[in-house]
């Protein structure tokens, strides 16, 4: 299969390009920078050069395609306007991607979050937000899923707050981050809300079983630990930096602070009983431990 994906020389991109060549698909992954197609090249998939902006580039690959992965988003995240200008980027694009594959049975894989749900730990069948700082992420999914009534075969992989690798990644490496620049390993409110996880390399397999095999309209949850607290996350990190372990206040986090203080555990066993997902790779906890000082 000739595989289209947006966000391809990423964190998840990398792992995501990996797998499908491995698999034996050919892919061509969208690259904004000459670092990036050096980097894309460099793992063996061919390059188009262009961002999510640029709707045209997005289309005309997508129309040549086999299927369609969608996997960039914005990373400024450093004011309310910024994030609402990244969902407003990212949804003129799967408006994009989705109509240059109307009638043509193709597949289109994009990328969400897991809900959280007071309580209990979220399943496959919960909706995702369509209000809130990235409720538009909601709306343009829940559009994209819309487009199995149109002839195209569209699903949904949600992952965690910390899709992780090599001690960085998600959530969890924005902590480390904070950390390293204000020298306190912080975390909001009071610390036992949970976060679920995966590792990159379970992920990537997640999208290529839904590229494969999933029917249109369906939602998978990328989920190998359920919901690690953020105290536990913080202490490894803390740990690891040397540095103290703080409660900081939520608006310290920024305009990502209301969802760091959230409790949002996961389940993904429908996931692993319908596709036969099965994660192999470190807990976010282990993997934390590569974290270098």
């Amino acid at each position: 299969m000739r595989v289209f994906i947006t966000g391809g020389t990423g964190l998840i991109g990398t792992a995501v390009v990996a797998e499908l060549l491995a698999a034996g698909h050919v892919v061509t992954t969208l690259a904004r920078s000459d670092a990036s197609a050096a980097a894309a090249t460099a793992a063996g998939a061919e390059v188009v050069r262009g961002s999510l902006a640029d709707l045209d580039v997005l289309r005309a690959a997508a129309a040549d395609a086999d299927g369609v992965i969608h996997l960039a988003f914005g990373n400024d995240f450093s004011s309310p306007e910024a994030l609402a200008a990244n969902v407003a980027e990212e949804a003129a694009a799967l408006e994009v991607l989705g109509s240059a594959l109307v009638g043509s049975g193709k597949p289109l894989v994009t990328v969400a979050g897991t809900p959280g749900v007071p309580g209990r730990a979220s399943t496959e069948e919960d909706p995702v937000p369509t209000v809130g700082p990235v409720g538009g992420r909601g709306l343009s999914i829940g559009r994209a899923l819309g487009l199995e009534s149109q002839g195209v075969r569209s699903s949904a992989v949600r992952l965690p707050r910390t899709v992780h690798a090599d001690g960085s990644g998600g959530f969890a490496g924005l902590l480390t981050q904070m950390a390293r620049r204000t020298g306190v390993a912080g975390y909001p409110g009071h610390g036992e809300q949970r976060w679920p996880a995966v590792h990159a390399a379970d992920a990537a397999v997640l999208f290529r079983l839904a590229l494969e095999r999933s029917p249109g309209g369906r939602v998978w949850h990328a989920v190998a630990d359920e919901g690690d607290t953020v105290r536990d996350i913080v202490e490894v990190i803390g740990r690891r930096l040397g540095l103290p372990v703080e409660q900081r206040p939520v608006e310290a986090f920024g305009p990502l602070g209301p969802v760091f203080a959230a409790d949002q555990p996961a389940s993904s066993a429908r996931t692993r009983t319908e596709l036969g997902w099965e994660p192999t790779h470190p807990s976010l906890l282990d993997d934390l431990e590569l974290i270098e000082a």
